[in-house]
């Protein structure tokens, strides 16, 4: 049996590797070899400085990262059987850096779009097996997530008293239970006022299910998506999208990085220079439609 034939036996039978993976590979692995042609000397032969130049090659076919990430990983995969399994010394593409996975930008809703959400809850016929304040808490759940930018999580663990009505703010504990604090406007808290008198809610948890127990991220994504079926916005948005929007419009609005960052609570600023890049996008796609010489 050849080094192939039991790499992909051993994928196979004992990694259970489905079916898709074994296609890939197995095309990944022609590939390289159609791309050698008749300088392939076979595998235990090739060298590190062979998948430099491959990689190399593949950028300048404009491949994107991500097909580039894979074909490699049947490389590695095989070279890591070889050296586990069939005695090869080293493993020639251990050493040779792939290029970085691509970050996708993140979807953002316009202004106008974030308007009609928020109006929603208040704006539809109220589900009768619904407690009469469903809506304000609806509301005010999605008026605070575009407020302050909230994560879901951290959405979903706020109590009364984490509120400050007098400083207009909120005490968020994030990732790594690091605590922040963050501004409200005023629509948020208007709507959180109006959901907690009309639910008698005077302290424990903020946000509540019909049961009186603390609301649960399903539930969440459940009313969000009940609430876009209403709308006219023609794609998906989870929470996170609506932290998306938070961040994207005060970059657009002027707000300097690092205080977007210090809101966000990103621990690093590069997780934040994303949205730059959506800013510049946004900028380039009006520029397109208004310039007339664009």
């Amino acid at each position: 049996m050849t080094d192939v034939d039991a790499f992909f036996a051993f994928m196979a039978d004992e990694k259970n590797a489905s079916p898709r993976t074994l296609i890939n590979y197995r095309e990944a692995l022609s590939a390289y070899e159609a791309w050698r042609g008749t300088t392939f000397r076979g595998w235990r032969e090739e060298t590190t400085d062979d998948f430099r130049d491959y990689i190399f090659a593949l950028m300048k076919q404009e491949l994107k990262r991500a097909t580039i990430r894979l074909r490699f990983a049947a490389l590695r995969s095989l070279y890591k059987y070889l050296v586990l399994r069939r005695g090869l010394a080293r493993s020639p593409v251990a050493e040779v850096q792939l290029p970085k996975p691509e970050r996708g930008l993140p979807v953002v809703l316009t202004i106008a779009q974030i308007d009609e959400l928020l109006t929603l809850p208040l704006n539809v016929p109220v589900d009768k097996k619904a407690k009469p304040w469903a809506p304000l808490r609806d509301a005010a759940i999605l008026e605070l997530f575009y407020s302050s930018g909230l994560r879901i999580s951290e959405l979903l663990a706020l109590d009364v008293k984490d509120l400050d009505f007098i400083g207009e703010t909120v005490k968020v504990f994030g990732k790594g239970s690091k605590e922040r604090i963050v501004p409200i406007g005023g629509p948020a808290l208007n709507a959180i006022q109006r959901y907690r008198q009309s639910a008698a809610i005077t302290s424990g948890p903020l946000f509540r299910s019909i049961r009186g127990t603390r609301i649960t991220q399903q539930a969440v994504d459940l009313l969000l998506k009940k609430y876009l079926k209403l709308s006219s916005i023609p794609f998906k948005v989870s929470p996170h999208k609506l932290r998306h929007s938070f961040a994207t419009h005060l970059l657009d609005a002027g707000a300097d990085l690092r205080s977007v960052q210090s809101l966000l609570g990103h621990a690093s600023l590069s997780t934040t220079q994303i949205y730059t890049h959506v800013t510049k996008e946004r900028l380039k796609q009006a520029y397109d439609t208004a310039h007339p010489r664009a």
